[in-house]
């Protein structure tokens, strides 16, 4: 019998099954709104998921894109803006409404449609708030004013708690009779009478000890409470290193106001991942949807910070003209300084990039980690200077010409070393984010050093 996942022939099919939508169901879809087939586009809608339906909207020309939201608004699942770039959230949520989406916002748990909120512009989200009902609306502009990144943020108000004096029988019953639970939990929090977190309970434990215990008999006492104030990439450190599904969030006073489950920290991971790919690129947001003179506008700033860096580079280089001239040789070589220097750089920023944030570099371990990269970027310096600079004297015939392209790399790759662990050390002090301006100024200084450098000892050395 022949497996039909190992015909090649499947494997679209499968990868359909896995992303929940196809591109022929897009264009289908696509051609229904065309030809303003609409019950069609609602049979295609039907069975999607929200993702899968952020997913089609994201794939369609503006122009029909506008025409599928208007058919949604009647009935729109607010679910959807949550899986859409930031954009076209704020694109779509336009479309909608600020009444008819306050009204779907109503249907969602609290940290879910507060996700959404904070993700549009400030017009919207006064304009939403007035739409929801008095005591939710207190709820979430009390989660507003927490910091923008905080725990408090991306916390679930809705939550499990209940003294530690009850039976498991007293909590299976609360748990079954109350309606205002969330949708999916996985532990029961233990409070004191000034509802202080002091236990929890999975509830694989809850079901499976006698309904006659006690609550403080089965309850785990190492409670990892989260600060409202912390920040979400800390408390994603935190649910790694320790293996947590869930974790309560408490206040000033340490009153738990709130919980945080592990799939809202996977979103976090997520953000944080793509944030620091972007950076990497001199980006602070992804600007795929954005407009044309916005998304060149955004990129054009670290583009004239690197025009600068070309200038001075080439003021430098200016400098050894008359050097130049007189050993061509020199300008066949020099960009190799420079860039080994600026790659050698930059493998050391992504590693001490990623060690402040997931803080496993700090004042404890910060000399041994300088110390560390200094050490490494001398060997591959002194391998990397020796080796092409042995290439260089054969290439060129000239055995002065190499010792000084050598002499040359060792410096600007221990250079690289020094300055790829303190520049992004230095600009995290200094309250910035060393992952979008760390590399600029790394690069912007192997360069001027390295050519430098070379062009400097080949004029003391070569032509004197």
């Amino acid at each position: 019998m022949v497996d039909e996942r190992s015909d090649p022939n499947t494997l679209e099919e499968i990868q359909e099954d896995v992303l929940g939508v196809s591109q022929e169901t897009i264009r289908e879809l696509e051609s229904a709104l065309e030809s303003h087939q609409f019950e069609r586009v609602r049979e295609i809608l039907l069975p999607l998921h929200a993702a899968d339906v952020a997913v089609v909207i994201s794939y369609l020309a503006p122009e029909i894109r506008e025409d599928l939201v208007d058919l949604l608004r009647p009935q729109f699942n607010a679910e959807i803006l949550n899986y859409l770039d930031e954009t076209l959230r704020i694109e779509v949520a336009d479309r909608i409404g600020m009444r008819e989406l306050a009204k779907a916002l109503r249907n969602l748990e609290s940290d879910d449609a507060l996700e959404i909120i904070e993700g549009l512009e400030e017009h919207q989200q006064i304009a939403v708030l007035k739409g929801i009902p008095a005591g939710e609306r207190v709820i979430l502009e009390e989660v507003l004013s927490y910091p923008e990144d905080s725990a408090a943020r991306m916390m679930q108000r809705e939550i499990v708690c209940v003294p530690s004096f009850w039976t498991v029988a007293q909590t299976i019953d609360f748990i079954a009779k109350e309606e205002d639970f969330p949708d999916a939990f996985y532990e029961v929090f233990v409070v004191d009478p000034k509802h202080i977190p002091v236990g929890t309970v999975p509830l694989g434990q809850l079901f499976r000890h006698p309904k006659k215990s006690k609550i403080a008999e089965i309850m785990d006492r190492d409670v990892k409470k989260i600060p409202a104030t912390m920040d979400q990439s800390e408390v994603a450190i935190l649910f790694r290193k320790y293996g947590m599904v869930a974790a309560p969030v408490v206040d000033d006073a340490d009153r738990i106001i709130g919980m945080i489950t592990v799939d809202d920290v996977v979103d976090v991971i997520d953000e944080e991942a793509e944030k620091e790919i972007l950076h990497l690129s001199r980006l602070t947001e992804s600007d795929f949807y954005s407009p044309v003179f916005e998304t060149s506008y955004a990129r054009l700033r670290w583009l004239l910070f690197t025009m600068i860096n070309t200038i001075l580079a080439a003021t430098v280089i200016s400098q050894f003209e008359d050097t130049i001239q007189h050993m061509v040789a020199l300008a066949v070589l020099m960009p190799i300084t420079a860039a080994m220097g600026g790659n050698s750089g930059m493998q050391v920023i992504t590693v001490t990039v990623r060690a402040l944030a997931t803080k496993e570099l700090g004042s404890m371990n910060m000399m041994r980690v300088i110390n560390k990269e200094v050490l490494v970027g001398l060997l591959n310096g002194i391998f990397c200077g020796l080796l092409l600079g042995g290439l260089a004297a054969i290439w060129f015939q000239d055995l002065p010409l190499g010792i000084v392209l050598s002499s040359a790399m060792i410096f600007n790759m221990l250079w690289a070393a020094c300055a790829g662990t303190l520049l992004p050390i230095i600009i995290d002090h200094m309250g910035w984010d060393p992952a979008i301006s760390a590399g600029p100024l790394l690069t912007t200084t192997t360069d001027v050093f390295g050519f430098s450098v070379f062009l400097g000892l080949a004029k003391l050395f070569l032509l004197s």
